[in-house]
């Protein structure tokens, strides 16, 4: 028989600020009051999961390593993402292309068989890139990042088909045509940056012709799309041309970050800036969808499989509680936009400016290369944690869910942007030390909840809370963390619930619960039928 205790608080010691107990004295009648209120009984429809439907990875090759596996596999468990994508899958530390001494391709997969193994075993699949140019095949010497990508155009569009044919075909006898089906093949990585494509917008086109028939050849259900831009760009271009050509397209796919000043700045050295624009981000997932709609081919699929806040992975906001409702306010502005969002990058252990020499260094991931949950990292645990079914709701920062067991989710949070504007760079203004402001009391107010006894629990993500990099900088900011550090600030930031109590709802009664709330907050409230 299940004990049960009427009103039991258990407070994480992460959590600086007031307690529950205590938010009450500081509230005044001069703090606003944010209602969010729904009906148990009335859905708006099935829960919208495209956000975790694929995440980012940096480059094939390190995903031979034990600890980024070991971090997938956790991110995968909690966040519940479904697909994967990396750059670097033909690049030459995957050792996939040579040619003999009579020019004859040789290929070689054993790298990519461990790689996709692995995502196997885990209940994941990739999302294939196909990039960068093997050596062996490149017309020129150019390359990107540490890890020197080529990102040069074939010089024998031929033997680049030929490679594109060979690997599906062998990922077919490897996994099952019914297994691949149910995968994506895009073309490139952001073709329209000179750094990642050393040829014309017509080159690309040639490529991507040459890849998707190759693709098709396979098995004419396999799934090809692109063209994989930076900044929302060359859509309607890329239809039209596919459309005029005959040539297969079965989804559009690109990216879009949150910042101002330039692109491919991988040492952060330009200096980013947080956009004050609201629909940043988001106008451009809505306005890909519009040109979509319009277009010869309206019913592709829209994946957006590179996004975030910032494009570099030195800028300190992706390791800043800032960007856990960054991220829930861009997803939830999207809405049903796009079919999926993939984040770049679900790690820290990411080398395109080469090895990382300290803990905290912006970089893209939801985890430190030390395994250390970073605040966004929350975001999508929390939204993994929602039921199936969406309640009603006008409020435009939270979601209310329902699962088939009768628990109740609500996911709240505040997104506000306080960086001061262009004359302060994010490198300079999110390494600081920065308090949160109170935005007034929080009441969630829900209809028709069948009676009986509940348990409730309260997340929180925000300044201090579940919150690693002020833990780090609580510490003296130090260049290298031991094991003891390590596990002491994974200790002040595991996530554990900030309430519990055992509430019981009367016949007639409505759910009703207020707390406070701060800038740039997250909430997740848990009512779990007893």
């Amino acid at each position: 028989m299940r004990k049960v205790i009427m009103s039991m608080a258990v407070l994480s010691f992460c959590c600086s600020g007031p307690t529950i107990a205590q938010q009450s004295k500081l509230s005044g009648p001069e703090m606003p009051q944010r209602l969010i209120s729904a009906d148990f009984t009335r859905m708006e429809g099935k829960f919208n999961t495209m956000f975790n439907e694929c995440v980012g990875a940096g480059r094939a090759n390190e995903g031979l390593r034990a600890d980024w596996q070991q971090q997938l596999a956790y991110v995968r468990k909690e966040c519940g993402f479904k697909y994967i994508r990396m750059h670097g899958l033909l690049s030459d530390d995957m050792a996939v292309y040579q040619e003999d001494k009579n020019g004859k391709p040789v290929y070689n997969f054993m790298y990519i068989d461990v790689l996709f193994d692995f995502l196997h075993s885990i209940g994941m699949k990739p999302f294939v890139e196909l990039g960068f140019m093997p050596s062996g095949l490149a017309s020129g010497s150019k390359t990107i990042f540490w890890w020197r990508g080529n990102v040069t155009p074939p010089r024998d569009y031929e033997k680049w088909g030929a490679l594109v044919r060979n690997l599906a075909l062998h990922f077919t006898e490897r996994y099952g045509a019914d297994e691949v089906k149910t995968w994506y093949f895009e073309v490139w990585n952001e073709p329209n940056l000179d750094g990642f494509w050393a040829g014309t917008q017509q080159d690309y086109f040639k490529l991507y012709t040459y890849s998707a028939k190759a693709i098709k050849s396979v098995n004419p259900a396999y799934r090809v799309g692109g063209p994989a831009t930076a900044g929302a760009a060359w859509e309607p271009e890329m239809i039209e041309y596919c459309h005029r050509n005959n040539v297969p397209l079965d989804f559009i796919s690109t990216h879009s970050y949150g910042v101002k000043q330039g692109y491919l700045d991988e040492f952060g050295n330009s200096g980013t800036v947080l956009d004050k624009n609201p629909m940043s981000v988001s106008g451009d997932v809505i306005q890909s969808r519009r040109e979509i709609a319009h277009s010869p081919m309206p019913g592709l699929e829209l994946h957006y499989t590179e996004w975030s806040s910032s494009y570099t992975p030195a800028d300190p906001l992706h390791d800043s509680y800032h960007e856990a409702s960054y991220v829930l306010q861009k997803l939830k502005q999207v809405g049903k936009a796009a079919n999926s969002m993939s984040y770049w990058v679900f790690t820290d252990i990411f080398e395109e400016p080469g090895p990382r020499f300290t803990p905290f260094h912006g970089g893209f991931g939801m985890l430190t290369i030390q395994g250390i949950n970073k605040p966004v990292f929350y975001a999508y645990k929390f939204m993994n944690q929602l039921g199936d079914m969406e309640l009603k709701n006008s409020d435009s920062s939270s979601w209310l869910c329902r699962d088939s067991a009768g628990n109740m989710q609500a996911l709240i949070w505040d997104f506000t942007n306080t960086h001061p504007g262009d004359s302060v760079h994010n490198q300079k203004y999110y390494i600081r030390d920065l308090p949160a402001k109170p935005k007034g009391k929080l009441k969630v107010r829900v209809e028709n909840v069948p009676a009986g006894m509940y348990s409730l629990e309260l997340y929180r993500v925000g300044y201090k809370c579940n919150d690693a990099y002020s833990t780090y900088l609580s510490l003296g900011r130090p260049a290298q963390l031991s094991s003891r550090q390590v596990e002491a600030i994974k200790s002040l930031n595991d996530g554990s619930p900030i309430l519990k109590e055992i509430v019981e709802i009367r016949n007639g009664a409505p759910f009703v619960k207020d707390w406070e709330i701060r800038e740039n907050d997250v909430f997740l409230l848990n009512l779990i039928k007893l």
